[in-house]
């Protein structure tokens, strides 16, 4: 046999990656597989059958998660070169490539190790995100989901999935059970997947902000985000032995207004840490310059604001403990700062 000389079906039998039991039509064809071949290995009782269109599942059995994940992504991915999709990896010459596609809603929150979601297999429909301009249609199993701007993947297990806060955003557009919308997104915060700011920002891009069921589930999103936020806040201050502040305090000058909410303040340096936990809406915009004019306010008094957000704290403690201890040596260096009302919040 010649390199040049054209493979039967049989010897593709015997292949058990699950990404050589579901392959395309393009693929077969690279094997020497003729239409004619194709289309009577796929025959009624055949040992093929036809999972979607133009995507082959090469045994007569009921699909497993996995071949239905792989099929939806081949079905939906880019075609690298005319007929030829999902290229294969230098890495691993096995392994495609799936252009231009992605698992994302349920059961890319599935896959990302979510509990509040079904099994893959109980799925009836696997989401596919494409770029807005792929001319795709869904078919069987598979919902073709449309962006204009295609999100970096998250591999897992081999498979592209959309982020966290895009596949959520997905998997609410979906539905109306306002107990299965809470439960998702308040295991996206306490699992650690990701910050409420991200999701918001998500659900206020797919225009989803309008129904009600989904703004309660924000709300308590946003609150549980910020319980989180204080925990590490505290934990920071402990671990990292930096001198106790006062706690969730009210500023005032003495008989004069009221400068602001701190979640930490340390009287004696004039340093002040506030928690960013803003969720970005329509009105960010607006909260922002609240937050500026505050923070311009107290400094303009002698009093230094660090600002952490809940990402920080969560992903680089250590940085930021050593940013408020920073603030906290140079208050030495500075001015002493105006004398303000300390009052519990």
């Amino acid at each position: 046999m010649t390199h040049n000389t054209p493979l039967s079906p049989r010897p593709l039998r015997h292949l058990a990656e699950v990404h050589r039991r579901v392959l395309t039509a393009a693929q077969l064809r690279s094997h020497g597989v003729t239409t004619a071949e194709l289309t009577g290995q796929c025959r009624p009782g055949g040992p093929w059958q036809l999972l979607l269109p133009n995507v082959v599942l090469l045994h007569p059995g009921p699909p497993t998660s996995e071949e239905r994940l792989h099929g939806a992504l081949l079905y939906a991915a880019r075609e690298s070169a005319p007929g030829v999709p999902a290229q294969p990896t230098a890495e691993d010459p096995h392994r495609p490539v799936y252009a231009e596609a992605m698992i994302t809603g349920l059961a890319a929150l599935t896959l990302h190790g979510f509990s509040a979601t079904p099994p893959l297999l109980s799925l009836d429909r696997v989401d596919v995100l494409v770029p807005r301009l792929r001319r795709l249609r869904s078919a069987g199993y598979v919902r073709v989901l449309r962006t204009p701007c295609l999100p970096a993947p998250k591999t897992v297990t081999g498979l592209p999935l959309a982020p966290v806060p895009r596949a959520l955003a997905d998997a609410v557009a979906e539905l109306t059970d306002a107990d299965a919308v809470r439960r998702l997104l308040t295991e996206a915060v306490r699992g650690g997947h990701c910050e409420p700011a991200s999701v918001v920002r998500e659900l206020t891009q797919a225009k989803l902000l309008n129904r009600p069921h989904v703004v309660d589930a924000v709300d308590a999103l946003v609150a549980e985000g910020r319980s989180i936020a204080e925990d590490r806040l505290y934990r920071m201050v402990g671990e990292y032995g930096l001198p106790d502040p006062v706690w969730n305090v009210d500023l005032r000058l003495p008989g004069g207004p009221h400068l602001g909410g701190l979640d930490a303040y340390w009287p004696d340096q004039a340093v002040a840490v506030e928690l960013d936990t803003r969720a970005p809406r329509q009105d960010e915009d607006a909260l922002w310059s609240e937050y500026a004019r505050k923070r311009e306010h107290l400094e303009r008094l002698g009093i230094t604001v660090v600002y952490l957000t809940p990402k920080k704290l969560r992903d680089a403690m250590e940085q930021q403990a050593a940013v408020v201890r920073t603030a906290l040596m140079a208050s030495a260096d500075r001015d002493p700062a105006a004398y303000v009302v300390v009052l519990p919040r």
